[in-house]
């Protein structure tokens, strides 16, 4: 009875690995839009990594926890508009729609005030006192858990039952493989906001100040930036995303409102994030959908427990002959 999972498959005659190459080829396809899907919301989450990396050489840590704030915000949006766990209700499409947007834009106004009380509360603080980054990193995971902590205090560890507003229904087929409409609106979704923050970093002039202190914080502000704005404005940006990308999370993933639900989930993220270049906007598009749909591979090829570590082993193989990622770090450049 006590014995490992690992000491149960070998004793049974079982490989501890798989390798199912006919698996992955049947599957190749339903994979690949699954993947895709996935892969745009670990970009969505890892844009708030790589904006912050850009402009304070920090790795905020505690973004995992802005994402699932987010998940509830946008979980208790449902319930207050009546939904309720169970079978998913017959409405019209224009409500359904009408609910979702409500849904996201208050999770996106709670992610986004949350990332902003972070800077303000844990990071500023220490930016006035100059603190080395190891305080800083030290900071971020300890407003982590404190968070986390915080929900399960409040919500306990059992996952928020599943709300699903929208039915999957089949829209159209790949090779045999279904696009559900659920997968459809993350994805699309999910590239238009990218393309928006996109266009407002390198098109606007708020944009223009986030990639100045991006270069060279010291210059910029002799030409005018206020920095310090500029930062907060960084931290509310990526806390938006991160809000967006919770509600295409729950309805991917309906019962994945949990306490400590953003945890793996940011982690994807932020490997999305160096996979692609942090710092590099365009970089964490690539990064979370390559990320997504290597995943889902692995998890055909080697077999569903592995699916996880298939993402960081791809990571640590990119890193070794690529360091700074596929794309390299350049938010302060003009190609960001």
């Amino acid at each position: 009875m006590n014995q490992s999972l690992s000491t149960q498959v070998l004793a049974q005659g079982q490989p501890w690995i798989g390798f199912d190459v006919g698996l992955l080829v049947d599957r190749f396809w339903s994979n690949t839009v699954d993947g895709l899907a996935y892969g745009s919301i670990y970009a969505l989450v890892a844009i708030g990594y790589t904006l912050v990396y850009g402009v304070l050489k920090l790795i905020n840590f505690a973004h995992s926890e802005v994402f699932i704030v987010g998940a509830f915000a946008a979980y208790f949006t449902f319930t207050a508009l009546g939904f309720r766990p169970g079978p998913t209700l017959e409405i019209p499409v224009i409500e359904i729609v009408v609910n979702l947007l409500l849904a996201g834009v208050i999770a996106m106004i709670c992610s986004g005030l949350l990332a902003l009380t972070l800077e303000r509360v844990a990071y500023r603080p220490l930016r006035r006192k100059k603190a080395p980054r190891l305080v800083f990193l030290i900071t971020a995971v300890g407003a982590s858990f404190a968070i986390q902590q915080l929900i399960l205090l409040w919500r306990g560890a059992n996952p928020e039952r599943a709300i699903r507003l929208l039915r999957p229904e089949t829209v159209f087929e790949i090779f045999g493989a279904r696009v559900t409409n659920i997968q459809l609106t993350v994805f699309l979704a999910s590239l238009a906001l990218m393309l928006v923050a996109d266009i407002f970093i390198n098109r606007t002039r708020l944009g223009r100040g986030i990639r100045a202190v991006a270069q060279d914080p010291d210059t910029a502000t002799l030409m005018g930036v206020n920095r310090e704005r500029v930062i907060m404005l960084t931290f509310v940006v990526g806390g938006v995303l991160a809000g967006a990308a919770a509600l295409f999370y729950i309805m991917q993933i309906p019962q994945g409102v949990l306490y400590n639900g953003g945890f793996l989930l940011g982690i994807k993220a932020f490997t999305a994030a160096v996979l692609g270049g942090i710092g590099n906007l365009r970089g964490a598009l690539l990064g979370g959908l390559v990320l997504g749909i290597a995943e889902n591979y692995g998890q055909s090829l080697f077999g569903g427990e592995w699916r996880d570590i298939v993402a960081f082993v791809l990571l640590i193989a990119i890193l070794m002959f690529r360091p700074t990622g596929i794309l390299g770090e350049s938010l302060g450049k003009a190609r960001v």
